[in-house]
């Protein structure tokens, strides 16, 4: 009987924003007839990222492509790791004759050290090996001295956990980030000055041991040759990468983060102006400090789908697809807060767009 190879794992860590989700992107777009599952880990009860990602599954049909893409409930690896990620995992390695790697996408406020200690478990280590942690750097925050592109809004969900008590808890998320890098990605890099990047690069050196490549990119436009096949093996060595965030949970039997002060609330409204939505969405996210924005619009009279993704007030949106002939054309929204009123912000977009 044939001994199946461990199946690779590339994992995707950065802060929100910095454009993970643009890379996997472009990897699945590039897969080059490799058969990829990919583990998104966000925040959204639609999951919205999740959906993205599935128009990339490029000449596969929509079941192939719904098989491709698993969602984990909870933005937090650290927390959910025990409770979701190991029953996804085991269905994926019980299926690893079909496939040929996985990428897992954690979200911003995940710590992947933790991640990565879970292939240290029997069950997974005998079939999965750590390719790689890739660490997305998002290069005109760090130059900015912020590290995130909207600083206020992640140090505000760090805010809710209760274990970090640090007096610069942005840098030491970041530089544990990079602690458990493989390969660093310095992200943005067409948005900043030579002389800036140049900073941003020994900065990110500093948190790195000599091994760890860095490289740059605009868009996450690399050869995907450069990202996948590393065979680093991250789960045999990651116990001896220091992070800020080990202490915390040193001869603790319980780990709660507390993360239920999130709000995930999901809207659906009908056809919407362009214009009109993306004020709205806007406004509403500077009254409401609203986090995260997500999901995609029927624009009247367009025949494809807008896809809208928003951190902050700063928003990203293309037609990514056409309307499927039987599909209703709704727009569907998750917005991601703090405190939020459901009904109160459905009712506030809904008088904006006059529907």
């Amino acid at each position: 009987m044939k001994t199946l190879a461990k199946l690779p794992v590339t994992i995707v860590t950065g802060f929100l924003g910095s454009g993970k989700t643009t890379l996997l992107r472009h990897m699945l777009d590039n897969a080059q007839g490799r058969r990829i599952a990919v583990i998104v880990n966000e925040f959204g009860e639609l999951g919205i990222d999740g959906d993205i990602l599935k128009q990339c599954s490029i000449g596969c049909t929509e079941e192939e492509a719904n098989g491709r893409v698993y969602e984990l409930a909870n933005g937090c690896l650290c927390c959910t790791v025990q409770e979701e990620f190991f029953p996804v995992m085991r269905e994926l390695v019980a299926r690893r004759g079909d496939l040929d790697h996985i990428l897992i996408e954690t979200s911003g406020l995940a710590l992947p050290k933790p991640l990565v200690q879970a292939f240290q478990w029997p069950e997974i280590r005998s079939a999965c090996t750590v390719d790689a942690v890739i660490t997305v750097v998002d290069s005109p925050a760090v130059a900015a001295g912020t590290f995130a592109a909207f600083p206020d809004q992640v140090d505000a969900q760090r805010k809710l956990d209760p274990n970090l008590d640090h007096e610069s808890p942005l840098h030491e998320l970041f530089a544990d980030q990079l602690a458990s890098a493989d390969l660093v990605i310095l992200n943005k890099t067409d948005l900043i000055s030579a002389e800036d990047l140049a900073r941003v690069r020994l900065e990110v050196a500093e948190e790195l041991p000599p091994a760890v490549k860095i490289i740059e990119a605009s868009s996450g436009r690399l050869p995907l040759d450069v990202l996948i096949g590393l065979g680093a093996g991250s789960e045999e060595h990651i116990d001896g990468r220091h992070s800020h965030h080990d202490h915390h949970h040193d001869g603790e039997e319980d780990h709660d983060h507390d993360h239920d002060a999130f709000d995930s609330i999901s809207i659906d409204l009908p056809q919407a102006d362009e214009a009109l939505l993306l004020d709205a969405l806007t406004q509403l996210v500077v009254q409401h400090g609203i986090l995260r924005v997500k999901g995609f619009a029927a624009i009247p009279n367009k025949p494809m789908r807008l896809l809208i993704q928003g951190v902050g007030t700063r928003f990203d949106k293309h037609f990514d697809r056409a309307w499927g002939a039987e599909e209703a054309r709704i727009t569907r929204l998750v917005l991601i807060g703090q405190a939020l009123d459901a009904a109160g912000l459905e009712a506030q977009l809904r008088a904006a767009l006059s529907v």
